[in-house]
């Protein structure tokens, strides 16, 4: 369900992971955005919007991409804390998307839906809607895109696709060419090193 961290608590040992445990979700609207990448068992980024005071998120296994031709599937995740806006480390192994984790890219972003009447449409019922369209405004990655559902029900599939606008630019790879996160500066492989160094102790 939208808004609420139950699913997100139930998945965690937060003895064991550092990952924040977040406070209830707050009312209001921010427009905050953040883009994780994940090196889970299936390595992915993480697209996670400000949407009634959670993190709604979605699995990119390719990442954002800056050219209108690519759709990029995004396969919806639970609703993560707005503290998780600014996580970065390593989630232990044995635990819920064990993996180094880093802040590729985040900044804030404005509503572009509209309904039949021009009017803006909120940002939780265009997604309930499934289609959303927004501008982002980040480090890496700024402009207009689209969130579409393919089908129906919670756990349907998605499409992420750059709008062709003035930041559109096929020729341009981010997620390859631009892997440090915004940040720390460092890359995933960086966080990873620092572990095996350290220990995954969260204490």
């Amino acid at each position: 369900m939208s808004g609420s961290l139950k699913r997100y608590r139930d998945r965690r040992d937060f003895s064991k992971t550092r990952e924040p445990r977040g406070r209830a979700p707050k009312r209001g609207e921010g427009h905050h955005w953040v883009i994780q990448e994940h090196a889970a068992t299936s390595h992915h980024f993480d697209f996670r919007l400000e949407v009634g005071g959670v993190l709604r998120s979605w699995a990119v296994p390719k990442g954002p991409s800056t050219d209108p031709r690519d759709k990029r599937l995004a396969v919806p995740t639970e609703d993560h804390p707005l503290d998780y806006l600014n996580f970065e480390g390593v989630i232990p192994e044995g635990e819920y998307g064990a993996g180094a984790v880093i802040v590729w890219d985040t900044g804030t972003y404005t509503n572009l839906t509209t309904d039949d009447d021009g009017e803006e449409k909120p940002m939780d019922r265009a997604l309930a809607d499934g289609h959303a369209a927004f501008r982002l405004d980040g480090e890496k990655i700024s402009g207009g895109y689209a969130l579409t559902r393919m089908g129906s029900g919670d756990d349907a599939h998605w499409l992420l696709v750059k709008m062709d606008d003035e930041e559109a630019d096929a020729r341009r790879n981010p997620t390859s060419t631009e892997r440090s996160s915004v940040l720390s500066g460092k890359t995933i492989e960086d966080v990873a090193r620092e572990a095996d160094r350290d220990g995954e102790d969260p204490e």
